[in-house]
């Protein structure tokens, strides 16, 4: 799947004063490849956080072709003029007693900070038609803007209507959003926000921009106005099973993850943390849900103290199987809804609290920080009624805030062995699920079938599901045929949606959750004649992704240095994209997880390390014409140099997908020789690895599209 932008992950070497969850990380400096790396390079350096701090405001490099104009030279027909019920609705709130706003900041996040979230937490989306994962709608009492990053751009083109105001996040002149309504309002303005769906920093961050300009940010804490509206038909809550994740497939008990935790505490000088990123609750207790579509988490928050965790979840959803999980791990169950209570309850006893302000949202880093005032103002009175001295009062003595970076972030990303394995065999199995489904399409475009894009991706989930240990797809598949191969993000939806065409290129963007593991790969694929024009740019994409699979970089080397591997190719004919080059990996789990990226936006300063697992999927898309992208998923291993300079270790990439890569589609001229040898050896591979899970025609369509080419 495409790269997330910036602001979806987050840095662990960055302080809780520094956010990059809010859509201001959008405006990261995009880095060149000339940037100076000294293999001594330090991600934890003071210098290096500050530089990421200051440059949060810069350009995305166009994206556009030698022959196509950039979408924002393009009008393209937009939903009908007419007025916005929805909108109306909202701004009707603005003045109700207990509210009195000027303006309403709406995330497309829920209260955990997921990319991917249940249905009912689609506030956004629901409020400006924009489907998009990732965006900010911000309505004021006469205006209304949605902003959303590249892979977007077209997709909101089409969905928004006129009552909006498309702001294209990271291109030149662009305000971010709290820049914007800092500027629209009159002086003395009300922005009003639900502090459960923003990170303590995206909240500290847009309070800070808009009191600039006289303006006051206010916690809407009783109701989220968005659902206010939504009313009836709004959808309920998701209620699905929680199960136990297989000690096999985990490689590491809960009773161990825990104890590593509570090692942490202590040395952090902390007696609790709390834990709201969904992913990390499932990982730490080896717990696998179905709260989220394409995710297997569920919603819940997890308090560890020194001597006890409980988990904030609803009780229909364990099992007695998961219950008995819980217990041997010492885990009690509290209800989802009473994670506020217990954070002041925690504050009056004076524990010192571990948050980690990217991730846990306002509402209870703000209830934890109101719980610590009034214990200190008992304190102080107490004090007072018995006389105590100067010197005892200012003694440190009551509940404290430890505001770090998760730990559990970094250890998830590092997978250890059976997640490893889990991976490789999952990948197998997946790749020969693709080699059924790709023949078969083949032979029904061949055949002059016509299948529209919703059709091809509903026949590639049939052949995933014959898979052992098939869960569900990892995200919506992105199948997208000529034009809608360039909308980044795209979405084929029922009666809305094209017919796959044979003389134009097919994307084909997919994954699948199994038991043991997660997926996520992309082909590109013309079932004719291709162009010379589209095979230069297909060429010139996968030279950047052999560049990037060939990487050998020192240790703790962050992703953005190597993301100018997989663009140099098409830099040097003046074509970019406009989406990062590599997300990390959960092992069955999140398709997309920190805190590790591979993206041109400078910021993200964590290293890659040994067992993380990186996407690797450069691109190149013309605006209404046609989108290309080749991924693969790699795992970072150590490698092995003859030399190491400073003293310390290098790392390079192993491949996780085997699936052939369309040779049609190559121009032979363009490449070296060494880029050949590079294609004939994954095919090889390929062959070797997927043909003992195939018979028949299907293992004749491997044999097929893996045959050696020879550069004359």
């Amino acid at each position: 799947m495409h790269s997330l932008p910036s602001q979806a992950i987050r840095p662990l070497s960055l302080s809780s004063s520094s956010s990059f969850s809010s859509s201001s990380s959008l405006y990261l400096r995009f880095i060149s490849s000339t940037f100076p790396v000294s293999p001594y390079f330090n991600p934890q350096s003071p210098v290096f956080t500050a530089i990421s701090r200051r440059l949060r405001r810069s350009t995305i490099r166009s994206c556009s072709s030698i022959t196509a104009k950039p979408s924002s030279e393009i009008r393209r027909t937009r939903p009908k003029d007419e007025p916005d019920s929805k909108l109306r609705a909202l701004r009707d709130l603005f003045s109700k007693p207990n509210i009195g706003i000027d303006a309403y900041v709406i995330p497309s996040q829920d209260a955990h900070q997921s990319e991917f979230i249940a249905e009912c937490y689609m506030r956004r989306a629901y409020i400006s038609g924009f489907t998009g994962s990732a965006g900010t709608a911000v309505v004021t009492k006469d205006k209304a803007a949605l902003w959303t990053d590249g892979r977007y751009f077209l997709q909101a083109e089409k969905q928004l209507n006129s009552s909006w105001t498309l702001m294209r996040a990271g291109n030149h002149g662009v305000p971010t959003p709290s820049e914007w309504v800092a500027d629209i309002l009159a002086p003395g303005g009300v922005v009003g926000i639900d502090p459960f769906l923003f990170s303590a920093d995206a909240a500290e961050d847009l309070k800070e921009t808009i009191s600039r300009k006289n303006h006051k940010l206010v916690y809407l804490y009783d109701y989220n106005l968005v659902d206010e509206i939504w009313k009836e038909s709004r959808p309920n809550p998701p209620k699905g099973p929680i199960r136990v994740h297989d000690l096999r497939y985990g490689g590491l008990d809960v009773a161990s993850k825990l104890a590593s935790l509570r090692s942490e505490l202590g040395e952090a000088g902390s007696s609790a943390i709390i834990i709201s990123m969904l992913d990390e609750i499932a990982w730490l207790l080896n717990l696998r849900g179905n709260d989220v579509p394409n995710s297997p988490v569920m919603y819940a928050y997890l308090l560890v103290e020194i001597d006890g965790a409980k988990l904030f979840v609803d009780n229909c959803k364990v099992a007695p199987e998961v219950m008995d999980h819980l217990k041997t791990a010492g885990i009690e169950l509290r209800p989802y809804d009473s994670i506020i209570s217990e954070i002041e309850n925690l504050a009056d006893k004076g524990a010192n609290l571990w948050l980690d302000t990217s991730s846990i949202n306002a509402a209870i880093a703000n209830a934890y920080r109101s719980a610590c005032d009034k214990y200190f103002i008992r304190l102080g009175n107490k004090r007072k009624g018995k006389g105590k001295t100067s010197e005892t009062s200012n003694s440190q003595v009551g509940p404290t805030g430890v505001y770090k970076s998760s730990p559990i972030s970094m250890a998830k990303a590092i997978k250890n062995h059976a997640e490893l394995e889990g991976m490789r065999n999952s990948h197998l199995r997946d790749a020969a699920a693709l080699a059924q489904f790709w023949l078969w399409l083949e032979q029904e475009i061949l055949n002059g079938v016509k299948l529209t894009e919703v059709e091809v991706a509903d026949k590639l989930l049939e052949f995933r599901k014959k898979q052992d240990g098939f869960v569900d797809t990892s995200f919506d598949t992105i199948s997208a045929s000529g034009a809608n191969g360039a909308i980044i993000h795209y979405k084929p939806e029922p009666g809305d949606c094209s017919v796959v065409d044979a003389n134009k290129l097919f994307l084909l963007d997919s994954g699948a959750q199994y038991v043991d593991g997660t997926t996520d790969i992309t082909r590109t694929v013309h079932f004719g004649e291709p162009t010379t024009h589209q095979k230069e740019c297909f060429t010139r994409v996968l030279q950047g992704h052999i560049a990037l699979d060939q990487a050998v970089f020192p240790q703790h080397t962050p992703g953005f240095v190597l993301d100018a591997f997989a663009r140099s190719s098409l830099w040097k004919v003046g074509l970019d994209y406009r989406h990062g080059t590599g997300h990390g990996v959960g092992a069955a789990l999140n398709v997309h997880e920190g805190p590790q990226s591979i993206s041109f936006r400078f910021g993200n300063m964590t290293g890659l390390q040994n067992g993380m697992i990186v996407s690797n999927e450069p691109g190149y898309y013309e605006d209404y014409s046609f989108g290309i992208r080749i991924e693969n998923l790699l795992i970072v291993r150590d490698a092995d140099t003859p030399n190491h300079f400073g003293g310390i270790g290098y790392l390079g990439f192993e491949k996780l997908t085997f699936v052939p890569i369309q040779t049609k589609l190559v121009d032979i001229t363009l490449l070296s020789v060494a880029e050949v040898n590079w294609l004939n050896d994954y095919h090889s591979q390929v062959w070797e690895k997927v043909s003992p899970l195939l018979e028949g025609s299907a293992r004749q369509w491997l044999w097929n599209n893996t045959r050696p080419l020879a550069k004359t």
